[in-house]
């Protein structure tokens, strides 16, 4: 059946339409490739006549149809608009504006640039957003230029650029998804500070928000003012790492920024607004009816607020949901809370069915979800509604929680009990007011923030104490994929009303959430897990009850730390829960610059460490030294006693044995160590998997120390197109020779490997997880998948023949990353000079 001509197909906007478009545009998303824009194109036509020409849920089949069409085109444009290969850590003379709010930090400034259509510059790049820093350069007394950056203000300036990249490790930050959802086309720094030219003066509601934010600076003393400017102007860039802890330990972090609760309540205060202006003059009501003026109102200050975070999506996203209803308001269509979500849900994809990246699509959209099925009849009996909301909300968005941050905090329903009502009805409305005074008249706000300062003052030392709780924060390992639709079942049995039979049988769906399967291995086998942390190292290994951790990343001095951004999410993310012992195989900054960050999660830990290395706190690790820990056997091979600390040389060779294999960890050792060690303990060398000593220096993994492991995996971590040019072509050319199969960070993301009874098993994260914006897929095309294997017995069980040379490898690996010299080190482009 279809609708009779001129007819208005309603139900075409109702809540199933928006849930099979949503899930269509989410069913997009997970595809590991797109399909060809001719196929989307006519996948969009069919699905978009099904949706408004079909009736009852076959209409739903045409708007499911529409939503993966239309977010894969989507997804194609960001894409395609992003840096091509070819163009790779090139060079650039570009101009335009900066946008947003640069971040000024010890060593470096980043900001966001729009390039102006410059017809000299690469087709891709004209009108592009780029994501750009601006280092201090250490070897010139030149005083750094970089804060005279300024939001809205044009710029002419040399960039050397890359495509967006990041790590890939469990649980780690997603660079790339990011970069799409933002249509980030590069990335990259200032080349050349003395050809940088400032074309104009800031200009543009930017250059406003900077400004107010001096103003709250200079006005409001105290801590309290970093979260003013959060609060008035969704300024974040004052709030260190410490204040987003303890945010996420209390569950605030919500509340703190300017979002769509935020932006709702000045919604509201405007209708309020709007009202009582047509209550005091009842003329008005002659060109406009006192509900539609309201509504107008409402949208007039939604856009406003908006304006004034920067057109944040949370903001934006709300926006639209406000436009929903105000535009129902003004047709005089009647219009439910659930129509209004369902309007607003259809509209946001519709726009941009990238907002399904972002978590605060999924925690808006489900709280408000949740609230309308829980409480129907909500606004009786205010307090008991509050508390009943609490409850709803915590309990049924902990799955979403979960999943997405893979953390809980115990401390959050108490925290928001005094925070919700607090903050939303004194603090924020006490900021945005100074705001508003002060866009009036510079200056007359200062009283207004000031208040608000005090006032957050007052409930400050609560969620302190609430947040340094051991208890507040509960990192949940990474679940299997059917852990979050069985929670939510979970969630929606224990609200069912009350009288329902076996509500606390409910508690078991919870079980694969909240206490996921760890996979860990069986006594006397073993788990070694590379984590991808650009031009360093860090490998974790454990045994059925023990965990070790050797290295810990690199970091740079007042910038970025691998241990905390990489090291520690991907630990939690794996369900370790303390470390036994640790490595630092010597003291260089790529090797033990994140041991402070992972110490500081982990505490207690032996650390063992080069004699003289210089590192507090650590016990020698000498030849011949090690520990048994489940049936496992750890030795080291080197630096022997007396053994000078020569850096790299003096790497602790850490050699760990099971009754199905062995692993090999040289640190950074050069020709000359690798010689020794062929030479003087040829027995001790053999393994199944090594880590490349020194990430495929070609001063290192010499033909004879190559030969005497009898290596069947060979494993590099290194930073995707490092400047040094690691691992060399030849170095991995002599691992290859010898019959060993080669994998790398670069491509691979962290790779996982498994010695135990059925063989020897292996598992790249950029394999395990395939996603649509992948770049080493992009980039690397076959190679990248070659390299990225799945998680299954690479190589069978084998007898060990000790007087047997071992050749299991095929010798068909391939190379593991470019190895022409390049600009950026780090795992992040654009992170280091």
């Amino acid at each position: 059946m279809v609708p009779t001509s001129g007819q208005v197909p309603v139900a075409a906007f109702g809540a199933g339409t928006a849930a099979a478009l949503v899930l269509g545009a989410l069913a997009c998303l997970r595809l590991p490739a797109l399909p060809h824009v001719a196929v989307l194109s006519v996948l969009l036509v069919a699905g978009l006549v099904g949706w408004w020409r079909l009736c009852s849920h076959w209409r739903w089949g045409g708007a499911a149809v529409a939503g993966f069409a239309l977010c894969g085109l989507h997804a194609l444009v960001s894409l395609g608009g992003q840096l091509p290969v070819r163009h790779e850590r090139g060079d650039f003379t570009v101009t335009g504006r900066i946008v947003g709010l640069p971040e000024a930090e010890a060593r470096r400034t980043r900001f966001q640039f729009r390039v102006h259509d410059d017809p000299a510059l690469p087709d891709v790049l004209r009108g592009a957003k780029l994501r750009l820093s601006w280092y201090d350069n250490e070897w010139s007394d030149e005083p750094s230029r970089r804060h005279e950056l300024r939001p809205g203000a044009e710029w002419r300036l040399q960039l050397r650029l890359r495509a967006p990249r990041g790590l890939r490790n469990p649980g780690g930050f997603d660079a790339e998804r990011h970069a799409l959802a933002e249509r980030i086309a590069a990335t990259g720094y200032v080349r050349e500070q003395a050809t940088a030219q400032n074309l104009s003066p800031p200009r543009g509601l930017d250059a406003w928000r900077d400004r107010v934010a001096g103003r709250i600076a200079a006005a409001v003393p105290g801590g309290a003012s970093r979260y003013v400017r959060a609060l008035a102007l969704g300024d974040t860039r004052a709030l260190a790492d410490d204040d987003w802890q303890l945010l996420r330990a209390t569950g605030l972090t919500h509340l703190i920024a300017i979002s769509g609760f935020h932006v709702g309540l000045v919604a509201g205060a405007f209708a309020l607004l709007g009202a009582a202006l047509w209550r005091l003059f009842p003329a008005l009501a002659h060109a406009m009816p006192r509900p539609q003026a309201a509504a107008v109102a409402a949208l007039a200050g939604a856009l406003a607020y908006a304006a004034v975070a920067g057109f944040a999506l949370p903001t934006v996203r709300t926006v639209l949901m406000i436009a929903v209803a105000v535009a129902a308001r003004l047709g005089r269509r009647p219009l439910s809370v659930s129509g209004s979500l369902a309007l607003a849900a259809i509209a946001i994809v519709l726009v941009d069915p990238l907002a399904l990246l972002s978590a605060g699509f999924w925690l808006s959209f489900g709280g408000v979800a949740w609230l309308l099925w829980c409480l129907p009849d909500a606004g009786r009996r205010p307090l008991r509604d509050f508390l009943s909301a609490q409850w709803v909300a915590t309990l049924g968005l902990l799955p979403l929680t979960a999943i997405l941050f893979g953390q809980a905090s115990l401390a959050g329903p108490l925290a928001n009990l005094v925070a919700i009502p607090w903050w939303s009805l004194v603090v924020v409305p006490l900021s945005l007011l100074g705001t508003a005074l002060d866009a009036l008249h510079a200056g007359w706000g200062t009283g207004a923030w000031r208040l608000a300062a005090s006032a957050f003052e007052l409930s400050w030392p609560l969620f302190e104490r609430l947040g340094r709780s051991p208890l507040a924060l509960w990192w949940l390992p990474e679940p299997a994929w059917f852990a979050l639709p069985l929670a939510l079942c979970g969630a929606f049995w224990l609200l069912l009303p009350r009288g329902v039979p076996g509500r606390p049988l409910a508690l078991l769906l919870w079980l694969p959430l909240l206490w996921p399967d760890r996979d860990l291995p069986r006594h006397g086998e073993l788990d070694l897990v590379m984590f991808d942390v650009g031009q360093g190292t860090s490998l974790l290994l454990r045994t059925a009850g023990h965990a070790t951790l050797y290295d810990m990343g690199p970091a740079v001095r007042d910038g970025w730390d691998a241990g905390e951004r990489a090291v520690v999410p991907a630990l939690q993310a794996l369900g370790v829960r303390r470390i036994d012992t640790m490595v630092v195989s010597h003291a260089d900054a790529d090797h033990a610059g994140g041991l402070d960050a992972v110490r500081r999660r982990f505490p207690g830990a032996p650390l063992f460490a080069p004699a003289r290395a210089g590192i507090d706190g650590t016990a020698d690790c000498l030849a011949g030294s090690g520990w048994q820990r489940d049936g496992v056997s750890f030795r080291f091979l080197h630096p022997p006693l007396h053994f000078p600390y020569l850096r790299n040389e003096a790497s602790c060779v850490l050699r760990i044995e099971t009754a199905h294999g062995a692993i090999l960890l040289p640190g950074d050792i050069g020709e000359a160590v690798e010689e020794r060690l062929a030479c003087r303990i040829p027995d001790d060398l053999p393994a199944d998997v090594v880590a490349v000593p020194h990430h495929g220096s070609r001063h290192s993994s010499t033909a004879d120390f190559v030969s005497a492991t009898r290596a069947r995996l060979a494993l590099v971590s290194a930073g995707h197109g490092n400047r040094f040019g690691h691992p060399d072509a030849g170095a991995v050319a002599r691992w290859e020779g010898a019959g060993a199969r080669v994998l790398g960070t670069p491509e691979a993301g962290a790779v996982r490997v498994r010695l135990g009874a059925d063989g020897l098993e292996v598992e790249a994260e950029r394999r395990r997880r395939r996603r649509l914006w992948d770049a080493g897929g992009r980039e690397g095309g076959s190679r990248a998948a070659s390299l990225a294997v799945s998680y299954a017995p690479l190589f069978p069980p084998r007898a060990p023949r000790p007087q047997e040379s071992i050749r299991a490898g095929t010798g068909q690996g391939r190379r593991v990353a470019d190895a022409a010299p390049a600009a950026a080190v780090g795992g992040g482009a654009g992170d280091h000079r």
